[in-house]
């Protein structure tokens, strides 16, 4: 029997919404964080819907945080203890009885009970809460649970909640035939009033919260809630709130249940609540009258060509904002400081992860599915096809995948509940080194913040002697794993230092990197990747690191690890032999003296183990090397004497202007085709050296028929005779060929000549008796008549020995100087 509930706006919509599923078997509830439908609709729910089979009623939440919340609530209005009618399961721990009729679980996890069993037996009914959040987890849910309940399942019912969503696609995705129902309740809220509090300059945003937390307090009463990025921020803020007047109390999904528990209950003195975004729906924080926004959030991104994955952090969107706002106006008249400027433009929605993360777990349960490229399921917004293949790459190289589908191993993998990577690492780990030492690197990789610095032997010494924060919690996954795999002990002889470097490496192989030079922090990652250890760490003299977790700021030319073991060459190669490779490798090096550099390379990916140089190269590797470098530092490694160069210009012009058969003797067009040329003294070149000994000319000529070859000088002369019977050479070099002459030599010329058959007219330079230019022209009959009397009053009082009569077109031409 169902107890009365609270007066929340949901509780009147309550029959409205049992009867609309029952109807339906599918519906969308759209209300706002506070009007109950996280816990009261699941009680609403539990007593049985009518027409469904008897079973649970499963919520899913896309925390663990707001999971153990709403049980808990929901529990406490029932009068009763978690784990009779309400319960729940997050990985690692599960409250929950014969008589629990109302489990909440993560996304997560449901998600694995879901690839394990596609049927869900003894489930009526799931709730999918705060869709709007789009997390990587959820999405793939809701797309899974929908074919579920298309084939296998018709009867059971899906109800989606969320704060803001776009309703109508999310409708569709429910419905059968149609578009499911979509109910609005909406909140009972008083008015916030919004202040823009932007970071000083040269303020970090911890301390611009800290500032806007101080002054929230001393503008009113009740509890503050501010929102920051993560945990560091957290600790950070915290720590400038030192003395403050409250208790200062830190809200995150990495705490300890208890610690947990103690945010989300009021105090005997005002609260200073800082929180992630684990605060924006689900969880109901009581006594909150002022809400501090730093206005980020931590999402995943992936680096698909550098292998780099991890958390950045982005400006919230507008949807997230307002929810967070929405905080302070639950019990009175509420304050918002909001921390970055007024006027600022923010994304009208969250990203979905599935648009951004690293899709190698979604790929493997997507094969478990049978559906490795999510064909034929309906999607929010369907994975990426280059992220998903990136995924699926990996699986094959972790065994997960063969051909497409999945292997026994890889189904393996996926009922550990962890990313392919690290399963992969417990896996191995456990047959190398035993099942504990294996569980306990596992569980510190896939919780990055138990690990105070960069070390992964220090952070494991002090989760072992139980000094760090979050002992208790990494102990309870220890646990967890060492039960889900039994596997050997220790291998007889291990380093126990280079322990956690194996189970490291076993995950990220190609994170496995080497010191670029003696004494330097910057290190070459096996998969390509140039990653630098921080100053002052006990690493910096280790030559091997196995990297666990490397990222790179936006812009710049490496990457920087966060967390890495000592490693060395025998482990790397004993922990990544698919990497290990031997080739004979021919290839242009830039700045090297001989420019060819051949030799027979071992590597670990991109990481040399050992070389020696060869003497007598393939000729057609060799021919590719010289090309690469001719590509790279251009053609003019050859030799280019200025006869060349003039040819080149002609070739280039008669091009232009007549095209085929003549010849495009641009760099592209001549590295495009290198068969049209390669030939002669190029065939047995071996370098650099050799390469500057080729003469261009020859090249050029060599890529004439016997017809071109016989009209070049009649369409490209190099020289025109002039009226003084000079022979002046024309530059080509230009879009037009230009001939620069003394205006005295070309008296009594009325045409202008023209090159390539009468098709291109040369623009005459006509110079002084000094030689410099005095005019320019195409049109030398005008110039006669418009330009000379000009050129002529200018210069002749300067020049008076020199001719400048008034009709030039009858003048006899001069040489003199």
């Amino acid at each position: 029997m169902i107890p009365a509930l609270p007066d929340l706006p949901v509780r009147a919509a309550l029959p409205e919404i049992t009867a609309t599923l029952a109807e339906s078997g599918a519906a969308v509830l759209v209300a706002p964080p506070g009007t109950g439908k996280t816990t009261l609709v699941p009680l609403a729910l539990a007593p049985g819907l009518p027409g469904t089979v008897p079973g649970k009623i499963i919520v899913a939440e896309p925390r663990r945080l707001a999971a153990r919340a709403a049980a808990a609530r929901m529990a406490s209005l029932l009068g009763e203890d978690v784990g009779r009618t309400v319960g729940y399961a997050v990985r690692g721990d599960a409250r929950t009885s014969a008589a629990t009729r109302v489990e909440v679980v993560t996304s997560g996890l449901l998600l694995r009970r879901l690839v394990a069993d596609p049927e869900l037996p003894g489930t009526a009914a799931v709730v999918l809460d705060e869709c709007h959040e789009r997390h990587l987890d959820a999405d793939l849910l809701l797309a899974l649970l929908v074919d579920a309940r298309d084939g296998l399942r018709p009867d059971l019912h899906l109800l989606a909640t969320s704060a803001t969503v776009r309703t109508r696609r999310l409708a569709e995705l429910l419905g059968t035939a149609g578009p499911a129902p979509v109910l609005d309740v909406p909140a009972r809220t008083f008015p916030v009033a919004v202040r823009h509090v932007p970071p000083l300059r040269g303020e970090r945003i911890e301390a611009c919260a800290a500032r806007a937390v101080r002054t929230a307090l001393d503008e009113g009463d009740g509890d503050v809630l501010a929102f920051l990025p993560g945990v560091a921020e957290i600790r950070r803020t915290a720590a400038a709130l030192d003395g403050v007047d409250a208790d200062v109390l830190p809200l995150h999904g990495r705490l300890p249940a208890a610690e947990q528990d103690r945010a989300l209950r009021p105090g005997r003195r005002r609260r200073v609540v800082l929180a992630t975004a684990v605060a924006e729906s689900s969880l109901t924080v009581p006594g909150v009258r002022a809400v501090v926004d730093a206005g980020l959030a931590r999402v995943p991104r992936t680096d698909h060509r550098r292998g780099l994955a991890g958390l950045v952090t982005v400006r919230v969107s507008a949807a997230a904002a307002e929810q967070r706002a929405g905080r302070a106006g639950r019990e009175g008249p509420g304050r918002v400081l909001r921390c970055w400027p007024d006027g600022e433009v923010l994304a009208p929605e969250p990203e979905p992860e599935i648009r951004t993360a690293d899709l190698t777990r979604l790929a493997l349960d997507l094969a478990c599915w049978g559906t490795p490229d999510g064909a034929g399921l309906r999607w929010w917004d369907a994975p990426p096809e280059g992220p998903l293949r990136a995924g699926r790459g990996v699986l094959h190289a972790l065994g997960a995948l063969s051909g497409g589908a999945v292997t026994d191993r890889g189904r393996r993998m996926a009922e550990l509940g962890l990313h392919p990577r690290l399963a992969r690492a417990m896996l191995d780990g456990a047959a190398e080194v035993g099942a504990r030492a294996a569980a306990e690197v596992v569980a510190l990789l896939d919780d990055d913040t138990l690990a105070a610095g960069v070390e992964v032997d220090a952070a494991l010494r002090r989760l072992r002697a139980g000094e760090a924060p979050g002992t208790g919690r990494w102990r309870a996954e220890v646990r967890r794993l060492q039960r889900l795999v039994r596997a050997g002990g220790a291998v007889e002889g291990d380093d126990p230092a280079l322990v956690a470097a194996l189970v490291t490496a076993f995950a990220h192989p190609e994170r496995l990197a080497r010191r670029r030079s003696p004494g330097s922090r910057r290190y070459l990652m096996a998969g390509g990747t140039a990653v630098e250890l921080p100053p002052a760490t006990a690493l910096e003299d280790q030559e091997w690191l196995a990297v666990a977790i490397a990222d790179r700021t936006p812009g710049a030319d490496h990457g920087r690890v966060r967390l890495a073991a000592a490693a060395d060459r025998e482990l790397a190669v004993r922990a990544a032999p698919a990497l290990v490779a031997e080739a004979d490798e021919v290839a242009w090096v830039r700045g090297d003296p001989a420019g060819v550099v051949a030799r027979h390379v071992r590597r670990l990916g991109a990481i040399v183990l050992d070389e020696r140089r060869m003497s007598d190269p393939p000729p057609d590797a060799l021919r590719a090397a010289l090309l690469d470098g001719l590509r790279t530092e251009g053609l003019g490694l050859l030799r280019w004497s200025d006869g060349a160069r003039r040819l080149r210009d002609r070739l280039a012009t008669l091009h232009r202007t007549l095209g085929p058969p003549w010849p495009d003797v641009s760099d592209e067009a001549l590295l495009a085709d290198p068969d049209r040329w390669w030939t002669g003294p190029l065939t047995s070149a071996r370098g650099r050296a050799d390469l500057s000994r080729v003469d261009a000319a020859g090249i050029l000529r060599g890529l004439l028929g016997w017809r071109e070859a016989a009209r070049l000088d009649e369409l490209a002369p190099e020289r025109i005779t002039v009226p003084t019977g000079s022979r002046i050479a024309l530059d080509y070099s230009g879009e037009r060929p230009v001939l620069a002459v003394r205006v005295q030599e070309v008296f009594g010329w009325t045409g202008a000549p023209a090159v390539a058959g009468g098709e291109l007219p040369v623009l005459l330079h006509l110079l002084s008796p000094a030689g410099r230019p005095a005019a320019v022209t195409a049109d030398l009959e005008s110039f006669w008549t418009t330009g000379y009397p000009q050129v002529r009053a200018e210069l002749r009082g300067r020049y008076p020995k020199h001719a400048w009569p008034e009709d030039p077109r009858a003048a006899p031409p001069t040489r003199r100087r």
